[in-house]
């Protein structure tokens, strides 16, 4: 866990370009315009569990905008950011939709398009950033749901909240008590959350019908990603639906069947080679715990999605 908080000995202007700088590199790349009043003092505290990385963030009134550059070392752009107010007052904007949040409020952002964020008061929130692929939400329905208002303080919200206050209250331990276990829950009840208020989970016809099943297709195709033998007939039976449909119900959202897995299967993989309690399983090992054949196509796929081997991968988190 890092604790990071602008050092009280510079100018408010050394501090505030600290500040951009230590949210730009662990979130997206933000412009940030303090309001009128006291001088910029602010707080990070943030932790790493499996993919998903875990921060309460302490600010001061002001203004945070997204900067036109692209790209941070985090991979933003393959991520969402779930943000649940804590204390204070915010509006985020992002497109035609605007979220006004309150203490236990959550919104998500899609860290690929602007946004603005505004806070009148000084404030403090729980930020989560993991893989969008983790929330095993459809991009329709990603999309219908960012930048807008879901509360945690009735139905489904009841159960997660607890949960994600508890998250904020740990952070400072979460990375010695966390496994990607762990991290998987976060994204799957966030993920459960951000589907009920959409009505994702809720069977109907149509296009929203295709929605949903292209959900279930996504769950099922998740929780089987350790079997080698996991494969588009499979699936597709198990759905009662033609291959050629299940290939057509991806495709609309920019997915391959076998690009998915393969995708999914890295990501866990990576997790767990950056996984201290899996330390002691071989690198071969990790790459059939997710259904890869053998420790050769493991090392060849590994190394054609990040540029390193996965050898190279657990030095690097164990450096």
């Amino acid at each position: 866990m890092s604790s990071i908080t602008t050092p009280s000995s510079e100018s408010s202007a050394t501090r505030l370009e600290f500040w951009r700088d230590i949210v730009s590199r662990n979130f997206v790349p933000l412009e940030i315009v303090p309001r009128e009043g006291p001088e910029f003092h602010a707080q990070l505290r943030i932790a790493r569990v499996g993919a998903v990385r875990v921060s309460v963030v302490t600010t001061p009134a002001h203004t945070a905008r997204t900067r036109r550059s692209a790209g941070t070392g985090s991979d933003a752009s393959d991520h969402v950011k779930v943000s649940l107010q804590l204390s204070g007052h915010c509006v985020l904007t992002q497109g035609d939709h605007q979220a006004e949040l309150k203490p236990g409020e959550l919104a998500v952002y899609d860290t690929r398009r602007p946004y603005t964020l505004d806070t009148d008061r000084p404030g403090r929130s729980l930020a989560l950033m993991f893989p969008r692929a983790m929330l095993r939400l459809p991009e329709r329905e990603l999309a219908r749901v960012t930048a807008t208002s879901v509360s945690c303080r009735d139905g489904i919200g009841t159960v997660v909240r607890p949960f994600l206050y508890g998250l904020a209250r740990q952070v400072d331990e979460l990375e010695s008590l966390g496994t990607s276990r762990l991290a998987d829950n976060v994204a799957d009840l966030v993920g459960t959350l951000l589907a009920d208020h959409t009505g994702a989970d809720r069977t109907t016809g149509g296009e929203e019908g295709r929605e949903v099943l292209t959900h279930r297709l996504l769950t099922y195709m998740e929780q089987r990603l350790h079997d080698p033998e996991l494969d588009p007939d499979r699936i597709a039976a198990a759905h009662h639906i033609s291959r050629r449909y299940l290939y057509k119900l991806l495709a609309e959202h920019g997915y391959t069947v076998s690009g998915w897995i393969r995708e999914q299967r890295l990501a866990r993989c990576r997790s767990d080679l950056a996984d201290p309690a899996l330390a002691h399983l071989p690198v071969g090992a990790i790459g059939g715990r997710w259904g890869f054949p053998g420790p050769a196509h493991f090392s060849h796929a590994f190394r054609a999605a990040y540029g390193m081997s996965p050898s190279e991968a657990r030095r690097a988190t164990a450096g």
